[in-house]
């Protein structure tokens, strides 16, 4: 069950391959497309006090986390790609996460840096769409065709919002913005550090397509919020996102496949009845077919031996379609 045609992440195993190759890729893959930094400038990851200061926002900082780094792209590479003990994954993804974590902290200080040379309330809204199209891709590859790509939008959302009146490039290192930033990609990284902490009691009990369905959903909250068209203070994406984790897990459904492997007789219906009598033997000695149920005769090529004149013992032989690689009419 854990297997899963995840459309992004299998359009970036046809480019980088590799199973830890991939899982750097689709978990750094905000950093490049522009989508964490877009997230950074509309305000996701902190709020704004009465006082005008800038302030932590736990809500967002784990919803960015869990749906921009984790989400269902990086669970599907750890439990369908990736091979090795847990202990071995872990370490991948600790490495992962030396690299990621600055990053993350290096791009949060730079959007802070160009913030003022945008038009943020234009900007947000390039943010929000941007997050429909990552959700509209994750839910389905055929409309992901016809869509552009994440850079694209977020390149047309700085032209679109750009304020030469106001132009000033002055680096402004908010710690609050940069520790936000690097919060966000460490709530990533302990997303898959725990999937493969787990990882040998959810394969199999993950359906990991059902997951992805629901991560959509939570992303096009996300985006409604950013918005603005979802004005509240719930955690509505966090909480789809709850919802999609709890019915995407079945603990039953590796007890299935144990018994699909054991094959014991009696978890399977009774085999449906074939029509046929038990084979008899006729006076000398030959293998003939009994009668069918309705009283028919026997087929001739049950006989076949004694008509065509053979020493040997007639054989039988079974109707067409059943399992035997003689055919009845040769």
């Amino acid at each position: 069950m854990s297997v899963s045609q995840h459309p992004i992440a299998l359009r970036l195993e046809q480019q980088v391959g590799g199973a830890t190759r991939l899982l750097a890729t689709v978990m750094a893959l905000p950093l490049v497309d522009g989508i964490f930094p877009a997230l950074v400038l509309a305000g996701a990851l902190t709020t704004t006090t009465a006082s005008g200061a800038t302030a932590f926002s736990p809500v967002g900082i784990v919803e960015t986390g869990l749906l921009i780094f984790g989400g269902s792209a990086t669970m599907a590479v750890i439990l369908a790609e990736m091979d090795g003990t847990p202990r071995e994954q872990v370490k991948s993804v600790l490495l992962l996460g030396a690299v990621l974590v600055p990053l993350a902290a290096i791009e949060a200080a730079l959007a802070g840096t160009i913030e003022s040379l945008l038009e943020i309330a234009i900007f947000e809204r390039f943010a929000g769409i941007v997050i429909i199209a990552i959700a509209a891709k994750t839910a389905s590859a055929e409309i992901g065709k016809y869509l552009p790509g994440p850079a694209v939008i977020i390149g047309l959302g700085l032209v679109a919002s750009f304020d030469p009146a106001g132009a000033q490039l002055v680096v402004d290192l908010d710690p609050v913005t940069v520790l936000a930033g690097a919060a966000a990609a460490g709530v990533g990284v302990a997303f898959a550090l725990g999937v493969a902490l787990f990882g040998d009691r959810l394969r199999g009990k993950v359906d990991i397509d059902r997951f992805r369905f629901g991560s959509s959903v939570a992303l096009a909250m996300l985006a409604l919020s950013v918005l603005g068209i979802m004005n509240t203070h719930y955690p509505v994406a966090l909480g789809v996102l709850c919802v999609t984790a709890v019915f995407s897990y079945d603990p039953g459904a590796s007890d299935v496949a144990d018994v699909a492997e054991t094959g014991d007789p009696s978890d399977y219906d009774e085999q449906p009845s074939t029509g046929r009598v038990p084979d008899d033997r006729s006076a000398d000695g030959r293998v003939v077919d009994s009668p069918v149920a309705d009283g028919g005769d026997a087929p001739k090529s049950a006989v076949r031996g004694a008509d065509e004149g053979h020493d040997e013992p007639g054989t039988a032989y079974g109707y067409p379609g059943e399992d035997d690689s003689r055919a009845p009419w040769l």
